[in-house]
């Protein structure tokens, strides 16, 4: 009778304890569900709202999405600069959305800002182009740069100090440049780095460490977070890593979707979710008028040159054609009225608006004579100067933490299971950018059709002597041709007179 007790009290201990567990097991099954549902309307939603018009077209307005760590900034500058002039860039967005798409000239917008920008412009308007890259490369270069931009803190003697000239120097971009700390997502990732170096710091000067050796420059814990902790960071796992595929997607921390931060959570509890996430940016690569890869930079180059050059150069000469005739429609006086009330529009003051109209003209000059190879001459040009300038940045960014040096040859160094984990968390990535060298492959393909197709046209519009004689005909021509005429109707009236002369004879 005891052992029949003990084993119903057994029983019943068991029972009470598993109860605990079922209803976690039910709840986890209720928030799953709940979230796939969520997730699942969000997706399907957003694929429904795509605009169907064809996509190699370049639409009235450009958006530039730039993933971080692309080389979004080398096509801004070497690319974008030399298409569009001062008055045609729309006014950049970072916290706060400042652009203004009805405005009558804004035709490129380049920003970090994710997908969501789109809710804020005329869709059937608006082109998209991206440049994408290897998702592991991307985040070395991202934990790279967050370093090297917070190390330039260290001239000062602490954060205190470093907080001060914050404040000040806000006051000053309130009417001048933006700094890097406003924009996503170094707004969040360099005030994190910074911290940290000023706190290894610290601990190094309370120890009197003063000389310090690194076998490798991405695993020095006495000077900086080790790319292995880096990665696993709630910040980064939040921020950095499927970072491409969320900003595609339009799901950022810095989203305009109202149901950005509900599909997020879900997204990075339940991971297998993140496939609907990722079916929704490929959809949204693929509708784009352009994308680059950063590993393949030359032929990137080269297509944007001519899949998007070349189109905002046919653009340009339309709309100044288009300018002058509607100049020689209207009198003088009303030119000069209408300059100076455009010129009043752009600048604060007299000096600006000055210096915004003699710059603007300058630029246009050069627009006028624009073709691909100029553009694609400009390009090389320009990232030369500017990948000099960003390394020199970089080299005395990085003295203030020696002796960390980041350079190819200290990446190949990190262990291969730092590179597997990196891989892991990016999953999401590495299938998108698997799919964005399927777009690529493609495009190519379509450019080099459609060069052939000019080459071709080319080809025939200067060999063929029609357009010459349609367009220009001559009385030399003519005479020519009468000429031929009355001596093969000669020729005729001869062999029939000799006919008759030989029938007589017989």
């Amino acid at each position: 009778m005891c052992k029949i007790m003990h084993l119903m009290l057994g029983l019943i201990l068991v029972l009470l304890l598993s109860v605990p567990v079922i209803i976690k097991a039910s709840e986890a099954d209720d928030g799953y569900s709940q979230c796939q549902n969520i997730v699942k309307n969000w997706a399907s939603s957003s694929l429904d709202s795509e605009v169907k018009d064809d996509k190699h077209d370049l639409r009235d307005l450009l958006f530039f999405l730039h993933v971080p760590r692309t080389g979004g900034r080398t096509y801004f500058h070497c690319f974008l600069k030399k298409l569009y002039s001062n008055s045609q860039e729309c006014p950049r967005s970072y916290d706060k959305l400042r652009v203004n798409p009805r405005k009558p000239n804004c035709r490129l917008l380049s920003t970090h800002d994710d997908y969501s920008m789109m809710s804020k412009l005329p869709k059937e308007k608006t082109s998209v182009v991206t440049i994408l890259r290897n998702p592991i490369d991307r985040v070395f270069s991202t934990y790279e740069f967050s370093v090297e931009v917070a190390a330039r803190f260290l001239i000062h003697p602490n954060l205190t100090s470093v907080a001060r000239m914050a404040r000040m120097a806000q006051r000053r971009r309130k009417t001048s440049g933006v700094s890097t700390l406003d924009i996503w997502p170094w707004k969040y990732l360099v005030p994190w780095m910074r911290e940290d170096l000023f706190a290894r710091r610290d601990a190094r000067k309370l120890r009197g460490q003063l000389h310090l050796v690194a076998n490798s420059s991405y695993d020095v814990e006495d000077i900086l977070m080790p790319l292995r902790e880096y990665i696993h960071h709630p910040i980064a796992l939040d921020i950095v890593h499927n970072g491409a595929t969320f900003q595609i997607a339009g799901l950022t921390n810095n989203s305009y979707f109202a149901e950005a931060h509900e599909v997020r959570h879900c997204v990075l509890k339940y991971h297998t979710l993140g496939e609907y996430v990722l079916e929704v940016a490929k959809k949204r690569l693929a509708d784009m008028l352009y994308v680059g890869l950063t590993e393949n930079h030359r032929e990137s180059a080269t297509m944007f040159a001519n899949i998007v050059g070349a189109q905002v150069i046919s653009q340009h000469t339309i709309s100044s054609s288009s300018a002058k005739v509607a100049t020689n429609d209207h009198s003088e006086q009303s030119s000069i009225t209408n300059t100076i009330s455009d010129a009043n529009d752009q600048g604060n003051s007299t000096y600006q608006t000055l210096e915004d109209v003699s710059s603007t003209g300058k630029y246009e000059i050069a627009r006028d004579n624009l073709t691909v190879g100029k553009l694609m001459e400009a390009y090389e040009s320009c990232i030369s100067s500017l990948r000099n300038s960003q390394s020199e940045r970089r080299v005395n960014s990085l003295k203030r933490i020696s002796p960390v040096n980041f350079t190819k040859e200290a990446r190949r160094q990190i262990p291969e299971v730092v590179i597997q984990e990196i891989a892991s968390l990016n999953s999401l990535d590495i299938e998108l950018y698997n799919y964005a060298q399927h777009i690529f492959n493609e495009q190519q393909g379509h450019m080099t059709q459609r060069m052939v197709y000019a080459e071709k046209l080319a080809t025939a519009l200067s060999t063929s002597s029609y357009p010459n004689f349609y367009v220009f005909p001559s009385w030399k021509v003519v005479s020519l041709s009468i000429t031929g005429l009355l001596m093969l109707l000669l020729i005729l009236f001869f062999v029939n007179a000799r006919r008759r002369t030989s029938k007589v004879k017989l």
